[in-house]
Order: C-alpha cells, then structure tokens, then sequence
C-alpha cells in the first residue's frame, strides 16, 4: 500500500500490531460506545441485577510476573490457578440489606449470609461466560472481522460513491502500526515527540481534519517492530492561542513522575504477549447483599510507606474475604498528579496510578480479587478534571473550552478544578470510553460515580439548601447535558455489560442510578444500633419519593 497522507511515514514490513482509533492503540480497538439515548423505565419494576457471591474456597498460590517494571520501587507478581466460568444473571428481585463499612477494623461486625441466590420469577437460568469469552465478545460489538475492507460496498453499492472516506476510516484496519489521533480544535500545528524520534518536532508532524482532529500514523519499522518502543516517553507539542506547550496525550495509558520533578511523563504502554497479564478468573456472581469494604490502595499499608498493587493484592484482599466482605471498593485508580486530592484530581482518566505499579499488577490485583470470591469497584471521578495544564486536560489546546466549559461556568471555586462540558460531542466520547476502557480492560465489576450533585447542578450544591422539595431538583439550575450523559453511561454499562453494578454518591436525585450512597449518616459505633438502622430502612423504602434504595457509609 502506497501513503500518500501528509504526515505519514514510508511503510515497512508488517507485524501484528495494527492501528487504533482516537488516542493510542495498537490492537484496533475502539471504545467509543454506541449506546441508545432511549432508556427503558426501570423505577416501576424496583428490580436490579443481583446474584450470589461465587466463593471459591481455594486459596490458590501466587506466581509471579515479569519483573520488568516502568515504576521504580514496585515489585510484580502474578496469580495463577485453574480457569473457572462466569455466571450471568438476568434481572432479580432486589434485596436492600447493602452497606458500606469503611475503617481499620471491621471484624467485631457480624454480615449476614449472601450465598442465597434469588432469582425473579419468570427469568432464565443463567449462562457462564469465561472473561476471555467477554473480552471477545466486546470486542465484537465494534470491530468488525479482518479483511480489505471493500465488501462494505457489495453489501450496499450507494456507499461506492462515499469510497474515499470510508476507506480513510477502514485504514487503522487494513495497514499496520500505529494511529494517534488528539482531538485538539484550538492548536494551530502539531507533533508528536518523544524518546522514538528524538524529541524532534519536525520528525511527526501531524494533520488535523475539519473536526480538530489531529493525526499522525507511524507504520512498524523494517524488522516488524513498533515505530514506538513500549516504555518510551512520549507527548504532543502544540502550537496554540497561549504558546507553544508539549502536553501528556489525553487518552494516554500510564504515566510516571520521574524523581526530582513535578509535571508526569507520558509513556506509551504496550508490552509483549508474554509480560501482558492474562486473566484467570471469571467475574464472581453478584451476592445476593453486598458488604463493601472501602480501601485506598497507597494507604492500605501497615507501614509509613505507599502501599503497591502487588501487596495490597497479596497482604490486603485475603484479610478482606476473611472479614466477610463481598465486595472492595477502590479509590484512586485514576492518575492524578496531586496525591492529596484522594485520587479526586485527576490527570490522566484512562491511566492507573503509576505510585501503586503498572498496570498490569493492577488486573493482578483485580484477577486475584475474583478468584477470591470479590467483587471490585472503583471510584470514576467524570465529574471534574485536575487544574493542571502540562500533564492534565486543562488549556489542552491552548483555549479553556476544549474539554470543559469556557469561563466562570467551567470552573469549580470550591475544589479548583474544571467542569466538562457534556454537551460537546467529543467530550461524550471521550468520558464513555474512560467508562467503557475500566471495565473492560481492567474487568472492574462497577463504579462509584463521584461527585454527580456538582455534574447535575450548575450551583453545584454549593451555597443552596436542599429540603427534599422537587422545585430544588426540577429548575433551571439542572444542567440537562449532565443529566443525558449520565442516562447515556449508565445505559452503556446496562447494555454491554448487564451484571455489573453502579451507584452514585452525592447526588440529590439521580434517576439514571440504581444506588445512592449515603454519606451524611452519622457514624454508629454499636453494631446493634446500625443494624437497627438498616432495618428501620427496609421498612421506610416505601415511603420515599422515588424509591432509590441507599448504600450506608459507617466507620
């Protein structure tokens, strides 16, 4: 094949790297989502997915990965035993007995017996899938089979008249390297730097299409290998409306803060078969209660130190299934500069966070999970985005409306940081690929959405009093794109993957969730008296407004 795009280099031998969609990818695989913005009306039913918990009762020995690490300090590991299957359950009838315990020491807390499987009547009997199966089947939503690309047009012959566009979209499929593609409308050049060329901005300059989008594609060298070697540093200098700035790609993978500095470098992550983790253990079925235990993955270590993927995977998770807990819940997966936010400021949404290991010790971590029986959750923080300009998606492109909303309506006083605009298309597909990319990639079972009062509300919560009464929930301070992108998100999960669970903390009144999480109950330090209060719910359900069943926060 001939390239004749400006931008592009002279082909080499093909390999088995082939090119990917927005951001880096090397597998062709696109996690835009197609999703309905119709959803089906589901408060009527009070039904959700639920199952049991599968305990395995083996506690398997732990092999170990490769040690070739790209953080400093950290130590890999990996997991091994026998494959199991994977139940998928159709809808059941909900059991409200859901709690999240946080704190050191939870064992003088009696949980009761989730391993009654409840089924509503009239469903089917479950099927098994393995995750390997699931990977596939995903994968086949939105890739269609290999080939030339050209049977499109005996299929339906009106597209012959549109054959040079879409064969530019077929490209990533028929050629073989590496695309990167960077929505960035505001730069006025671009390119892409790193240690592959040099650093040298004259060596990969990129196009950019009538969209903003910006485009380069590195085909494999001569012996087949990459054009970028994994591990190598990597960022996109832009000429913009505010200078010049080399910035951390937006859909980058992992990224690390070398010693004595301060902004995160970029690193384009994409080891060999052979040091990549290959999951075992099937996602475990849905208890029929969940019993959450909330962990910080960098402060679950006795130790005055920064706790790793790999210990907490080893030390932490095996305490956790003998306490009675069902399901751990993860904070601060996301890469965030700021390591006091919590995890909350985030830098990089579809990357890990480089203090705690790469990222394969973190699908270590998650497999060893399920094979214990866990359930595992993660914070997703869509709400806002760090502050930061070097290594964050703030100024991205020299403008403050590229991913968020211009001026005062784009900036969060109370936590500084920046609001997206849910309204931009680009922005959808950005934040429902992050979405996507954590479940899929990583087989997290659900998310905790942080902060959706801030993402529904233009006033954010702040400053107002919330009474319960519907004229504060229905007015013109609701930002009705937030509210869509939710339905959208949670329509996403709900469709590709249907036994995972979602629920939201800080919302006033979020229709598009299942759960909410009740962070403004008083701590109870007898046992008795937080039962009593889980009972005393069970019995005021039906009284609500709406009807949304809470998860209990204690300490």
């Amino acid at each position: 094949m001939v390239y004749t795009l400006s931008g592009v280099r002279l082909p080499g031998f093909p390999s088995a790297y082939n090119l990917g969609t927005d951001g880096w990818n090397s597998h062709a695989a696109d996690w835009t989502a197609h999703v309905s913005l119709f959803l089906k009306n589901k408060s009527s039913s009070r039904k959700i997915y639920a199952g049991k918990l599968s305990e395995s009762g083996s506690q398997s020995s732990m092999a170990t990965t490769s040690k070739k690490v790209l953080v400093p300090g950290t130590e890999n590991d990996e997991p091994s035993s026998p494959s199991e299957e994977l139940e998928v359950h159709e809808t059941v009838s909900y059991n409200p007995e859901i709690s999240v315990i946080t704190g050191e020491d939870p064992a003088s807390v009696q949980l009761p017996d989730a391993d009654v499987e409840t089924k509503a009547e009239g469903t089917s009997d479950s099927t098994y899938e393995t995750i390997s199966s699931e990977s596939t089947r995903m994968r086949g939503k939105i890739i269609p089979p290999p080939g030339t690309g050209q049977r499109i047009y005996e299929i339906d012959p009106m597209l012959s008249s549109h054959r040079q566009h879409l064969d530019y979209r077929l490209l990533h499929i028929t050629t073989y390297g590496i695309t990167y593609r960077e929505w960035a409308p505001g730069a006025k050049s671009a390119a892409l730097i790193g240690d592959f060329n040099n650093w040298n901005s004259n060596a990969d300059v990129m196009t950019c299409n009538e969209f903003g989008v910006w485009e380069i594609i590195l085909p494999n060298n001569v012996d087949g290998s990459p054009a970028i070697l994994h591990g190598s540093h990597v960022k996109i200098r832009m000429d913009t409306p505010s200078g010049v700035k080399d910035s951390i790609p937006a859909w980058i993978k992992f990224s690390v803060q070398a010693p004595e500095e301060i902004p995160y470098n970029g690193i384009y992550y994409d080891p060999p078969e052979e040091d990549k983790h290959v999951f075992k253990h099937p996602r475990p079925k849905k208890p029929n209660s969940l019993w959450i235990y909330e962990s910080h993955v960098g402060m679950s270590s006795k130790e005055p130190v920064i706790n790793t993927y790999v210990n907490f995977r080893d030390e932490v998770l095996p305490r956790i299934k003998k306490l009675g807990y069902n399901v751990v819940q993860l904070m601060a997966i996301q890469e965030h500069s700021y390591y006091a936010s919590f995890g909350y400021h985030v830098t990089n949404f579809f990357a890990p966070s480089s203090r705690f290991g790469a990222p394969d010790e973190l699908k270590s971590l998650i497999d060893r999970a399920h094979e214990l029986g866990l359930l595992v959750l993660t914070d997703i923080v869509q709400s806002h985005a760090s502050n930061n300009t070097l290594d964050g998606l703030n100024m991205f492109d020299g403008t403050d409306a590229c991913y968020f909303h211009s001026g005062s309506r784009g900036y969060h006083w109370m936590w500084d940081s920046h609001l997206f605009n849910y309204g931009q298309w680009k922005v959808l597909r950005f934040l429902l690929s992050n979405a996507r990319w954590w479940l899929d990639e990583y087989k997290f079972d659900g998310f905790r959405f942080d902060g959706v009062t801030s993402m529904m509300y233009t006033h954010h919560g702040l400053e107002v009093a919330i009474t319960g009464n519907y004229n504060e929930y229905f007015r013109f301070a609701t930002d009705v794109d937030a509210v869509v992108y939710l339905m959208l998100v949670n329509d996403m999960i709900h469709r590709f993957f249907l036994k995972l669970c979602r629920y939201v903390k800080m919302s006033l009144e979020c229709q598009p969730f299942i759960f909410h999480s009740k962070m403004e109950v008083l701590d109870l330090t007898i046992v008795s008296t937080w039962l009593l209060l889980i009972n005393g719910l069970r019995r005021s359900r039906k009284g609500t407004k709406i009807g949304k069943w809470e998860i209990l926060y204690t300490h």
